[in-house]
């Protein structure tokens, strides 16, 4: 079985944005020694708990300190930007790390309505974009491939060839990210590999894997049917250990969706003094029920479980644990824990 990894790049109360790079640098090195398959970061804005908000700028700054592993979107919201300025910062990272980099692209906003209307506003784009979303997908690919795409102005009789980089060797594998029917569809369309964000909305896996392959239509892109999942993880020596350090990461995600402050991730002396309220707890109940929790074997035994279930031979997981307090701010031990046991297992 292969084992990926997935990044938010998490901030704790007991860090500034650096110290949560560094520790990402940290764990990306990690799962490149231990041989993961890839690392992926996501896009998200405005958000106290999460640093991942530009992740061509953290790959290219992963790549410079890693020597194997493949590294990727998990994803780029594609509706936020100008599908050329996409395709060209990831043809440039293919130059950079030839055939290492996968591109994963979305169509959430990664944001609250007021910082996506205003990173929408900075790059000329609206909700429109959002419509336009499946032709953005076939302008990208088609930027970043070795002959470009032939474009006129209006008016204009001239045409002009317009490439994401001079002279391309190779090409990002591009990959489309969803939590819905719709990505679903679109992927099988387009004959597109495919990840369901299963970590994040455990609701619809089973049907969208299932709608995806009856659907596919063999591209270029994928001969057949590719697809693989993403789950959180939280694996230390005893189970109580690996529940209390993914505590701080349930929580976040209980106030985020009863619409309370979200603020840096908790420290596990902190989350466990907090009272929640019915609804948070009904949150964080569901959160646990579709992740990966407990010892190395028990661990073990739920990834391969999971993989069955849905028919994949890949899982990437979100190494979720926080930290107790009093450990070095530019470490995030209990992340790498989880993928060093994890890999005892599994490799």
């Amino acid at each position: 079985m292969r084992l990926s990894v997935l990044d938010l790049v998490p901030v704790r109360s007991d860090q500034t944005t650096s110290d949560a790079l560094a520790s990402t640098v940290r764990l990306a090195q990690t799962a490149d020694e231990l041989g993961y398959t890839r690392y992926w970061v996501a896009e998200h804005h405005n958000m106290p708990a999460v640093a991942a908000t530009s992740p061509p700028v953290v790959l290219a700054y992963l790549a410079a300190q890693t020597a194997q592993i493949r590294l990727g979107s998990g994803g780029v919201m594609l509706p936020n930007h100008a599908p050329l300025a996409v395709a060209e910062q990831f043809a440039l990272l293919e130059a950079a790390a030839p055939g290492r980099i996968d591109m994963g692209i979305g169509r959430a906003p990664g944001s609250d309505p007021v910082t996506s209307m205003a990173l929408r506003g900075a790059a000329g784009r609206d909700d429109s974009d959002i419509e336009n979303f499946p032709q953005y997908l076939d302008d990208v690919a088609a930027l970043m491939s070795t002959t470009g795409v032939e474009v006129a102005l209006r008016g204009r009789p001239e045409r002009y060839v317009l490439k994401a980089t001079p002279h391309a060797s190779g090409e990002p594998r591009v990959w489309l990210l969803g939590s819905s029917l719709y990505s679903a569809h679109l992927a099988a369309a387009k004959g597109l590999p495919y990840v369901f964000a299963h970590h994040f909305s455990g609701q619809g896996t089973e049907e969208a894997l299932a709608t995806y392959r009856s659907e596919f239509r063999p591209s270029d892109l994928a001969a057949e049917p590719v697809t693989f999942m993403t789950v959180n993880a939280s694996v230390a020596p005893t189970r109580e250990e690996a529940l209390d350090l993914m505590l701080p990461n349930l929580h976040m995600m209980a106030f985020l969706r009863t619409g309370q402050p979200l603020r840096a991730l908790d420290l596990v002396e902190d989350a466990k003094l907090l009272d929640l309220t019915p609804q948070q707890q009904a949150v964080v109940a569901s959160g646990l029920e579709r992740a990966i929790v407990g010892t190395p074997t028990e661990a073990a035994d739920q990834v391969r479980a999971l993989a069955r279930r849905f028919d994949v031979d890949e899982v990437m997981v979100n190494a979720v644990g926080s930290a107790v307090r009093g450990v070095d701010p530019r470490t995030a031990p209990a992340r790498e824990q989880t993928l060093q046991l994890l890999a005892k297992e599994l490799f």
